[in-house]
């Protein structure tokens, strides 16, 4: 099975870091945050990627041509001969990574359609770079399997932005609650979709999150995963600091790889 990863975005509201590299390779614990993502996945087994690449593509590119020779201890024979040899075994030795221009402007159902060529899989998963999360992978897809639709979209119930106040007529603060969680569900990505999603998208103007979705939904093709566990994505700086201030400690519940 392949997962295609959305890798593209300017990660305008994280400038502080994305100024002179694409947020998938903000590093969280002196690795990329798109390395968390991968490892994520292939704890369950799935090691074949798809990354749609957009803005300074380019370094991801090079992130991964010069993998092996920063990840491992080599010698190197210069000259005519130039030769290299490695030393030591990285962990992620069987990864399988696609690399794909899909345009700088390129909306998220824009990059999926154009990267269709790319998979052969009857059922893929589809997912952001920047987010990170402990779901059980092998649940989600099998609860994917089991219901037969083309979507499955996973969700959690977010935390409220502000802390929340219960009045009374009186106009007295009955209660304050610091930035509850909500009673309404989100989508965070790690979608599983059949092949027939295809036939939902559009141009590069398409966005996979508005018409293909609420189509899809109208269909009764999309079925909803409820994550109850973490999940947090990158989008600021403070968030930025928290994902690396979990794994410092080590504490980070999305690392649930050994």
């Amino acid at each position: 099975m392949k997962v295609v990863l959305f890798c593209g975005g300017q990660g305008t509201r994280l400038r502080e870091e994305t100024e002179y590299r694409p947020k998938p390779l903000v590093e969280v614990g002196g690795r990329p945050i798109l390395w968390h993502i991968m490892k994520i996945f292939a704890h369950y087994g799935i090691n074949d990627f798809v990354l749609c690449l957009g803005y300074k593509g380019s370094n991801i590119k090079e992130y991964f041509l010069n993998y092996e020779a920063m990840n491992n201890d080599f010698t190197i024979r210069l000259g005519k001969g130039n030769q290299v040899q490695y030393h030591n075994m990285h962990g992620e030795q069987d990864f399988t990574v696609t690399l794909a221009n899909t345009g700088l402007e390129t909306m998220t159902g824009g990059r999926l359609k154009q990267v269709s060529k790319y998979i052969d899989d009857e059922i893929f998963m589809v997912s952001y770079g920047d987010g990170v999360a402990n779901i059980d992978i092998s649940s989600l897809i099998e609860f994917h399997r089991s219901h037969g639709k083309i979507a499955t979209v996973t969700a959690v119930r977010p935390f409220s932005r502000f802390g929340v106040l219960n009045i009374s007529d009186r106009e007295e603060v009955v209660d304050f609650t610091e930035k509850p969680q909500t009673d309404s569900w989100a989508s965070v990505g790690f979608f599983v979709f059949n092949r027939q999603i295809f036939n939902y998208l559009g141009g590069d103007d398409c966005i996979l999150e508005q018409e293909p979705l609420q189509k899809l939904a109208k269909d009764g093709q999309l079925m909803v995963y409820r994550h109850h566990g973490f999940f947090y994505a990158m989008d600021t700086y403070r968030e930025y600091k928290y994902l690396n201030e979990l794994w410092e400690s080590k504490n980070a519940p999305w690392k649930v790889w050994p």
